[in-house]
């Protein structure tokens, strides 16, 4: 395939089409180099983009779909019942090389499930987990993984986790060695689970990953480690406590710059600051978890997701698509465990 395509799941997520389409008209008209395939229905998506020209409709293929992904239903019901989904379809579209990458907001365990199922994971790898960006002190990024593929996970899906992570770290953040850490209650050795421990000898026996030992929660923000790895269920509440309060601190600062006329004047004063700030911890910004450890791209983006984040979750897509990410994935992984014979 010559031209970069990517798939967008236009009826997924909270807020339902008129958002992600919106965020797909940006995409549209801000790259020009890449073709967007728009599936769901076909009356909703036509109505959308009656605004683009002539040239940035040649660039769009819609391809109709009858069915939709509720997002509170069962991923069973969604794998055997809604097979003319417009989730699966963007997933069918990467597994037949028609698409380079997909993004939805829908229903995250159907978009595990129906990924998992149609894609099936690169060889070395158990099963895939939901990795993003997070912002650190230094303005550097974090890689976090697993944000909720996979609650429990065994020492050796924790492995295989740190060794992903570290080729996206390299391959997004341009970082040569990426320093790789497990997330603990603790940074001393006689500190976390059994499960834990066992991963921490497993990163220590693999020459090919550089592995820093244990961090714990507040590490994760401190620009200490490139890569954080941990189970879904710690991930996931990482993720959401994380960006809970850069919510509130956001919050928090519009309140308090409203308060009187000498803080509006204040605020006034200072909004390039405010700006700068609100940039970098607007959690926006790092929307688009990636799916990774499948033989294709599929990005997750928040359910609840407006323009500008689905926007970055399309960014994402792309950036993957045009480094190849799974194959990268599948060589690193065979490299790894060819060290450990």
């Amino acid at each position: 395939m010559s031209t970069l395509t990517i798939a967008l799941d236009i009826m997924g997520g909270d807020h339902g089409p008129p958002v992600i389409l919106s965020a797909a008209i940006k995409a549209i008209q801000l790259h020009p180099d890449v073709h967007f395939t728009l599936c769901g229905d076909d009356a909703i998506i036509q109505s959308g983009i009656q605004n683009l020209t002539n040239v940035e409709r040649r660039r769009v293929t819609i391809s109709h779909c009858s069915q939709i992904v509720e997002m509170g239903e069962a991923p069973t019901s969604a794998l055997r019942h809604k097979k003319d989904s417009s989730m699966r379809r963007v997933i069918e579209l990467v597994e037949s090389g028609e698409a380079n990458a997909c993004v939805s907001a829908g229903n995250t365990g159907a978009l595990l499930t129906l990924s998992f199922y149609l894609l099936k994971t690169l060889s070395g790898i158990d099963r895939p987990a939901l990795i993003n960006m997070m912002p650190t002190i230094n303005h550097h990024n974090v890689f976090l993984l697993d944000l909720g593929a996979n609650v429990n996970c065994t020492p050796e899906i924790l492995f295989q986790y740190g060794v992903m992570g570290s080729v996206l770290a390299q391959e997004v953040a341009g970082i040569a060695s990426p320093r790789v850490a497990l997330l603990n209650v603790g940074e001393e050795d006689i500190k976390g689970n059994a499960q834990v421990k066992s991963a921490d000898q497993l990163f220590k026996d693999a020459p090919g990953i550089n592995y820093i030992g244990y961090v714990e929660g507040d590490d994760i923000f401190t620009d200490h480690a490139d890569v954080v790895v941990t189970d879904g269920f710690t991930g996931n509440v990482a993720l959401k406590s994380s960006e809970g309060l850069a919510k509130l601190v956001i919050n928090e600062v519009r309140r308090q710059s409203q308060k009187n006329f000498y803080t509006r004047l204040l605020a006034k004063i200072a909004f390039p600051l405010l700006k700068s700030i609100y940039n970098s911890v607007n959690p926006d910004q790092y929307n688009g978890a990636s799916l990774i450890g499948l033989r294709g791209i599929v990005i997750k983006s928040h359910g609840n997701a407006q323009k500008d984040a689905f926007y970055y979750a399309i960014v994402q897509a792309m950036k993957e698509a045009k480094m190849h990410l799974p194959e990268k994935i599948k060589t690193k992984i065979e490299t790894v465990l060819l060290e450990q014979l």
